[in-house]
């Protein structure tokens, strides 16, 4: 059991130290925050516990968390936003509790990229 734990933690950093890469060498744009209207819902894609793919109606961004983030697996995945209901801000909001570090604009080909990395060539979910 606790093989199988370590393998997870080991395949989630392993996750992490990808993205890390694929935003420098891509040069992703960071953003301070990501405009909303109060009608818009918001969906996300885990990868790891330090990043998700955040997605609202219209576009997709990726967001690290300043620590990771083990309460992701819970069932309403709707942002805390503190100051302005129409804006989520990077080190001021939060996704289930977890402080939002970073928000990078990404297009759907990089979301896909990032959705599938650290997986084994040819492996399906």
């Amino acid at each position: 059991m606790i093989v199988l734990c370590a393998c997870a933690t080991q395949n989630g950093q392993q996750v992490t130290d990808a993205i890390d890469d694929l935003i420098q060498v891509a040069e992703l744009e960071e953003l301070d925050k990501v405009r909303t209207s109060s009608t818009d819902q918001f969906y996300y894609d885990e990868l790891s516990d330090d990043y998700v793919i955040l997605r609202t109606r219209r576009d997709q961004y990726l967001v690290r968390f300043t620590r990771r983030c083990r309460e992701l697996n819970d069932t309403k995945p709707t942002p805390d936003i503190r100051h302005d209901p129409n804006t989520l801000r990077a080190r001021f909001d939060t996704i289930r509790g977890c402080r939002i570090s970073n928000i990078y604009a990404i297009d759907k080909a990089q979301a896909e990229e990032l959705k599938y990395l650290g997986e084994a060539p040819g492996a399906k979910n």
